[in-house]
């Protein structure tokens, strides 16, 4: 995924500033594609300087409302459609998992107890976004309560996991 895309399927719901997508960000997103102001405005730039989206209202201090267009929704629809999802690969907390026969088993399972609790905290986190959030009807709101039950089911798995690991260690 790329922020690219994520800005254009914001758009894809409705017109909106940089700064309605930076908030928008901090409270849906940031889970799962965080960015920050510059990055979004500098993609926002990017995005209508190649047409996929426009400038659809001008306010004051240079607000600016952008709305995608035709081939704005053609790209995010091809992105959806024809663009495999890229596997994370790299994971440095299972990393440290294959190394902790170097350490003392208390040692290691401290790691994993840090673990259990990194996961019930985010978590919990994301229960209280969940509880937070005015859901309604929207094809961001369904599609939003989809992503956040992954994340919800991810923690814990890896909760459950981590508690397994640590049973594991002599």
């Amino acid at each position: 995924m790329s922020l690219r895309h994520a800005l254009l399927g914001l758009l894809s719901e409705r017109s909106a500033s940089g700064y309605d997508l930076l908030k928008t960000f901090d409270t849906s997103l940031a889970n799962v594609w965080p960015a920050t102001q510059s990055q979004i405005y500098t993609e926002l730039t990017k995005l209508a300087g190649s047409g996929l989206i426009t400038v659809a209202a001008e306010g004051p201090r240079g607000r600016k409302e952008y709305a995608l267009t035709g081939a704005g929704m053609a790209e995010l629809r091809q992105w959806l459609t024809e663009t495999r999802p890229q596997r994370n690969t790299r994971s440095d907390l299972l990393l440290r998992v294959f190394f902790l026969g170097v350490l003392e088993p208390a040692q290691a399972r401290a790691y994993l107890t840090g673990l259990i609790e990194m996961s019930r905290t985010e978590h919990e986190q994301l229960r209280q976004l969940a509880d937070s959030i005015d859901w309604d009807d929207g094809n961001l709101s369904v599609h939003g309560r989809i992503a956040l039950e992954y994340g919800l089911r991810f923690n814990a798995m890896r909760r459950e996991w981590a508690e397994w690991a640590a049973e594991q260690i002599g």
